[in-house]
């Protein structure tokens, strides 16, 4: 996956449209907070066991709620200019110490 391509294809995607004016960081929280709640939704009442064996309607239900989340991600990312592969790196090492591979 190319997030930097992601990203420039999700900002023509909302320029094509002249959604930009409404893309400022508190929107696209508040939006990616709702698709996260649509993607919880759907596990709500589900055991361990029932969450990890998806029937294929509910599993192309959450893919495509995965997919909402991360792409206002990504549009948060290019709003706020954030190298969100960066920010990620520098958070898996962050954790990397944090939380040490157990010994065994």
């Amino acid at each position: 996956m190319d997030l930097n391509q992601l990203m420039l294809d999700v900002r023509q995607f909302a320029k094509d449209r002249d959604w930009e004016r409404y893309h400022t960081p508190k929107n696209l929280c508040m939006a990616m907070s709702v698709e996260m709640a649509e993607l919880l939704e759907h596990f709500q009442w589900d055991t361990a066991a029932e969450s990890q064996q998806l029937s294929r309607e509910k599993r192309i239900a959450v893919e495509q709620e995965m997919a909402d989340v991360l792409l206002y991600m990504i549009r948060l990312s290019d709003v706020l200019n954030v190298d969100l592969e960066t920010a990620i790196r520098e958070k898996m090492l962050l954790n990397a110490i944090k939380y040490p591979p157990l010994s065994k």
